[in-house]
């Protein structure tokens, strides 16, 4: 089956943000602050990108959504980062009402409609594991009841870390969240025109059956300066640094190295 991504690098649509701004264009100079951008491309290039690069099944297609008027320097850049990943497609709109858009993006992207797929959100500042895109198939293939008498069918690995990064290295916890953007996925039936955009992703399980596996960590979210959702007053997640056996699964299961992550925050 045909999976395919979709990620917003600072688009800035039209609603579709839990911080709120009363213009399009106080919408545009928060996200393009050179703050931000900067924080989002170190995120990017060291927890996002790394671990699709070593995806154990390179069969999956990203489309990457920026605005027009992001500048050309920071389009450069994102152009540069990706250059090495074929599944990797670089999307420039202008604003438009976020949800709409990227359904359109969606639907648009299936090579075959009549045929099923899967799909899955990706935020530029998390990881998968380097084997989700294998174990979301593999996983479908084991639920062929539920896929032949559903429309839609969610996948939920729910174990993964909570991290902070930095020029001092990583500080994580381990933790168990159902329906977390990162490492959920959803399997649509050839001819169905839904996709995982229709659907706010911790309500998901409302509209239709969802498979959650816990056993090994699959995903890392990072706690940063610009987490959307933890601009307001949020419970602070304790973490601490990885201890050497932790370091060494980052990078076998994530490909987030320490090292890379030091680096890169550090501007060296």
């Amino acid at each position: 089956m045909q999976a395919i991504g979709l990620c917003r690098f600072s688009y800035p649509a039209i609603g579709g943000f839990q911080v709120e701004h009363e213009t399009i264009e106080e919408r545009i100079s928060y996200l393009y602050a050179d703050d931000r951008l900067e924080e989002r491309f170190q995120l990017l290039e060291t927890v996002a990108l790394p671990c699709l690069r070593e995806q154990t099944d390179q069969n999956f297609e990203l489309i990457v959504v920026i605005g027009d008027t992001l500048p050309k320097r920071h389009g450069d850049r994102l152009h540069d980062l990706t250059a090495d990943m074929p599944q990797v497609r670089i999307v420039v709109e202008p604003p438009r009402p976020q949800r709409e858009l990227m359904k359109k993006l969606l639907n648009g992207a299936r090579t075959d409609p009549s045929k099923p797929c899967l799909q899955f959100r990706y935020d530029d500042d998390d990881a998968v594991s380097v084997d989700f895109i294998e174990r979301f198939r593999n996983t479908l293939n084991d639920c062929r009841g539920l896929v032949t008498t559903n429309r839609t069918v969610a996948v939920d690995f729910n174990r993964g870390y909570v991290a902070e990064l930095g020029a001092d290295g990583i500080a994580a916890t381990e933790t168990v969240r159902s329906l977390y953007v990162a490492s959920l996925g959803m399997y649509v039936k050839g001819g169905c025109k839904l996709t995982i955009m229709n659907f706010a992703h911790e309500k998901i399980g409302r509209f239709m059956p969802v498979v959650s596996i816990s056993d090994v960590p699959m995903w890392v979210r990072s706690h940063n300066g610009f987490n959307d959702s933890r601009q307001k007053k949020v419970k602070p997640v304790p973490v601490v640094p990885l201890t050497e056996e932790q370091k060494a699964d980052f990078a076998a299961r994530f490909a987030i190295r320490e090292d890379h992550v030091k680096r890169v925050f550090s501007g060296g």
